[in-house]
């Protein structure tokens, strides 16, 4: 009995120690797997970081740009920089400035189109001035080989007569077509009397008609 009761002793030790090193054990955590866990939800996190500082930098530099062309339309505008003066250190809105430019922007077309017509109008003075330099040109030619055909023939009082005789008739037309009521009245009817005037035909037939009723004077 004694020997049975020491093997039952020993055997219930036996168990209970099976039993608490079993509970000890399952009590024990798994430290790989929370290592590949930590390790996994640290690598999303820094991809999230990244990819937002990435947005950020390129939202600042956007901005930025934007910035750096507002200021450069502001220091390039002659309106913006004199508004800017006037008001001191206040800084202009982004509306303001681009309303300023496109003003700018229609001023400088203007002006650019008038410039280009004052040059058409330039050219054609310049050839006017050629074709009468030429004319100009060939008449003391012609004289240079003849110096004296037709001295003397023509008087200056005939030729006093001729020129009277010519602005005589034009003035006739010339008041009975213009008003002077107004500068603007005046200008649009001067401009229709040398266009139903002064034409080369009309010209010519009115000095034609002067120099028959000079001969017939004189002869």
């Amino acid at each position: 009995p004694a020997l049975f009761m020491d093997n039952a002793r020993k055997g219930s030790i036996v168990s209970r120690a099976n039993s608490i090193g079993s509970t000890s054990a399952s009590s024990v955590p798994n430290t790989d797997d929370e290592d590949s866990d930590y390790h996994q939800e640290s690598y999303k996190e820094s991809y999230k970081d990244r990819r937002r500082r990435v947005h950020t930098q390129a939202e600042q530099k956007r901005r930025n740009a934007i910035k750096k062309g507002y200021d450069d339309l502001q220091a390039i505008v002659p309106t913006c920089e004199q508004q800017n003066f006037s008001i001191g250190s206040q800084k202009l809105s982004k509306a303001i400035v681009l309303q300023k430019t496109i003003d700018y922007i229609n001023f400088l077309h203007k002006e650019k189109k008038k410039q280009e017509e004052e040059v058409s109008t330039l050219r054609k003075d310049v050839m006017a001035l050629k074709i009468m330099k030429v004319n100009y040109e060939q008449i003391v030619k012609a004289h240079q080989d003849n110096p004296t055909e037709g001295k003397e023939q023509i008087s200056d009082e005939m030729k006093f007569n001729v020129f009277q005789g010519i602005m005589d008739s034009l003035f006739q037309s010339f008041n009975a077509s213009i008003s002077v009521t107004s500068f603007q009245e005046l200008s649009a009817c001067v401009f229709s009397w040398i266009e139903e005037h002064c034409k080369p035909q009309t010209l010519q037939d009115i000095v034609i008609g002067v120099l028959h009723q000079l001969k017939s004077q004189l002869y």
